[in-house]
């Protein structure tokens, strides 16, 4: 273990429903990753034949940040080695998104929250990320990959020092949401 606090984001080759729908996400396939190492801020991307270096930098990891990281990133990393059930693992995961769900009992867009918390929106989403991929605009999906974890680990920050984030509801009014991350 290197000690390192992580930010995550994976990126697919498929969509949901070219695959059966999200019960099968492990069938996405992984076409970019991006980590960020908190302290130092060095950033690494990763294509699917990176794989192998992704699992292992993760599997050594202190902490890994995320947003959707136990329902999404690390179902799409399973063909490729990567074990979520380590128990280990699972107690140095902090998945924003799974926080957010316990806390308000609906799921919330990264979007969403990075929008109404920090005034900072998404500059895309999972299709264009798909599409770019299909296309072989691979260094788009890599700058979009790495933009999604700095945006995340904005997000992450602001809730560790204040200890709330904000969403907008389904009336789009502005909510505040206590976290502990």
């Amino acid at each position: 273990m290197t000690g390192a606090t992580l930010v995550l984001d994976v990126e697919t080759q498929r969509l949901a429903q070219e695959v059966g729908g999200w019960a099968f996400v492990d069938r996405l396939g992984l076409a970019a990753a991006v980590t960020l190492d908190v302290l130092t801020g060095e950033v690494r991307r990763y294509a699917e034949a990176d794989a192998a270096a992704l699992v292992q930098h993760l599997t050594d990891a202190a902490r890994i940040v995320g947003y959707n990281l136990i329902r999404f990133d690390y179902q799409v990393l399973l063909p490729y080695g990567f074990d979520p059930v380590d128990l280990l693992l699972e107690r140095r995961t902090i998945d924003l998104l799974d926080h957010l769900y316990r806390a308000l009992g609906f799921y919330v867009s990264l979007d969403n929250v990075a929008s109404a918390t920090l005034g900072a929106a998404k500059s895309a989403d999972g299709f264009a990320a798909v599409a770019w991929y299909r296309q072989g605009l691979i260094e788009k999906l890599l700058d979009y990959c790495e933009q999604d974890v700095l945006l995340t680990s904005r997000l992450w920050q602001h809730g560790l020092r204040t200890h709330v984030v904000r969403i907008r509801d389904r009336n789009l009014r502005l909510r505040d949401v206590p976290v502990v991350w």
